[in-house]
């Protein structure tokens, strides 16, 4: 394929991935509000946020299928209007079963939006040899952080319904254009039609990468969820302003990510992610210890930091295993990955019930400990290793 055409899909691409989360941003910045208007307790509210992963779960194991039958473009096509509709649902609802419900449908969407995204650039990087994932999930980063931060500053001016409505007829409307240009890549692979694998025939790899991007993502995915709500509680004031805590998250994560291609081919996968973790762990520390505010902010800098590596080696090492299998191999690991956000939120929401939010952000911090073991099986053949 041409030099030029290979550009062309990775600056589209990385144009997608800024897209597709800015819903995502706008909805997490908004919890607070929605927890409030409903009136749920932390249980509650972790309940009712299962219903986006589990629902990503479930849909996963569809999405790869549907990538060798319609294409990564037309998944492209389908899924933005979806995810529009949908994203409006949970500043809607008035109760804990409905929100669940509400965030159910969000979360089919993103999931046929994970795996294309994912897919479409692990093809770029290995026909290009070039290294573009952390940069692609850099500006899954930033969109996620402009989405917070328009929806922090909009919602005080519109009500969040009317924001968040902006915000996603906006992403969907770019969105659609950009992949309705999207140049082929590895199409040919996409029309095989591959017989199930069993599980002994499986990399034996995939097991410890996808338990490495569990546990990076358990982290990830409460920090998402509960930034806004442990700002929102030490500061005492307008729920809407504690969205701030997920915009400095995510726009340091979006930091790591953009640096993080840089950083892989000069130090290599393995001393990238277990500086990373390192780094999301003394941040997780700012937060549990009892600190004056200021090192709040620090912590969600440093645990963005932390986390902003783990998502993109995980797709670059599961891509660089076996071509064939190649979309069943990321759907694995964005599986395992998003198990990370299955369980993180009621794990956080009923211990902070019991206990308080510094300690369920404690809990978290052993896991981290552990990916500096399972780090190791994140080296690849490509560049930086």
């Amino acid at each position: 394929m041409e030099t030029k055409e290979l550009n062309r899909g990775a600056i589209l691409i990385m144009a997608l991935f800024f897209l597709q989360p800015m819903a995502i941003g706008s909805w997490l910045a908004l919890i607070p509000y929605v927890k409030e208007t409903i009136g749920l307790s932390k249980s509650e509210l972790a309940i009712a946020l299962l219903g986006a992963p589990v629902a990503l779960l479930i849909t996963l194991q569809f999405a790869s299928k549907a990538v060798g039958t319609f294409g990564v473009r037309k998944l492209f096509l389908v899924a933005f209007p979806l995810q529009f509709l949908t994203s409006l649902l949970p500043i809607t609802v008035g109760s804990m079963t409905m929100l669940f419900f509400a965030l159910a449908a969000f979360g089919i969407a993103i999931a046929f939006m994970e795996i294309a995204l994912n897919v479409y650039a692990g093809r770029v990087e290995k026909s290009s040899d070039r290294l573009i994932m952390n940069r692609c999930h850099g500006f899954w980063a930033l969109g996620l952080m402009t989405g917070s931060i328009v929806a922090t500053s909009g919602s005080q001016v519109i009500s969040p319904l009317g924001i968040m409505a902006i915000i996603s007829v906006a992403s969907a409307t770019l969105g659609v254009g950009a992949a309705f240009t999207l140049p082929k890549v590895g199409e040919a692979e996409e029309k095989r039609d591959l017989p199930r694998r069993k599980l002994s025939q499986l990399p034996s790899a995939l097991l410890a990468i996808g338990s490495f991007m569990f546990l990076v993502t358990l982290t990830e995915g409460a920090m998402a969820d509960w930034a806004a709500v442990y700002l929102s509680e030490r500061l005492n004031s307008n729920l809407l302003e504690a969205g701030i805590a997920v915009t400095i998250f995510s726009g340091f994560m979006a930091a790591g990510r953009f640096s993080g291609d840089f950083l892989k081919l000069r130090f290599g996968a393995l001393i990238l992610a277990r500086g990373s973790v390192s780094l999301a762990a003394v941040g997780l520390l700012f937060l549990v210890l009892p600190l004056p505010l200021a090192f709040a902010y620090i912590g969600f800098a440093f645990v963005g930091l932390g986390v902003a590596a783990g998502y993109p080696l995980g797709v670059s090492a599961v891509s660089a295993l076996d071509d064939t299998y190649e979309a069943g191999n990321v759907a694995i690991m964005a599986t395992c990955a998003l198990a990370g956000f299955l369980v993180g939120p009621p794990l956080i929401g009923f211990l902070a019930d019991a206990f308080s939010l510094r300690v369920s952000f404690a809990v978290l911090i052993p896991g981290l400990v552990l990916c500096l073991i399972l780090a190791k099986r994140l080296r690849t053949q490509n560049p930086g290793n």
